[in-house]
């Protein structure tokens, strides 16, 4: 299991000793309040600007997002509603008028 990082919520994340590092913007923080607040919360999913999201919400697209395997954009300012989080890499799950996405939280911003 990944550790997103407090400070970006990228999940690029290794520990160092008695810390958890951040290999994107080099926060470090403390093992024991990781462990403390991810794992007794459960799971929670932020938004780019570090929103809590939850199942149902609405969200944007902030960045022009290409489709793996396939010639689809998801284009900046696309309206997503009723999303679902899961566990995993991508914690979004949605449903657009292109189909049906897996998307990672730090591309969306809650409306």
């Amino acid at each position: 299991m990944t550790l997103a990082c407090p400070q970006c919520n990228m999940e690029n994340t290794y520990q160092y000793g008695t810390n958890f590092v951040c290999a994107d913007c080099a926060h470090e923080w403390p093992v024991e309040q990781s462990t403390e607040t991810n794992d007794d919360v459960g799971l929670t999913v932020k938004d780019a600007n570090g929103n809590i999201l939850s199942d149902g919400d609405a969200v944007v697209i902030i960045k022009d997002l290409k489709v793996k395997g396939s010639s689809i954009t998801l284009k900046m300012g696309t309206k997503v509603k009723s999303i679902r989080l899961v566990d995993g890499d991508h914690e979004v799950d949605c449903k657009t008028d292109m189909g049906q996405f897996m998307l990672k939280a730090c591309f969306l911003k809650k409306t």
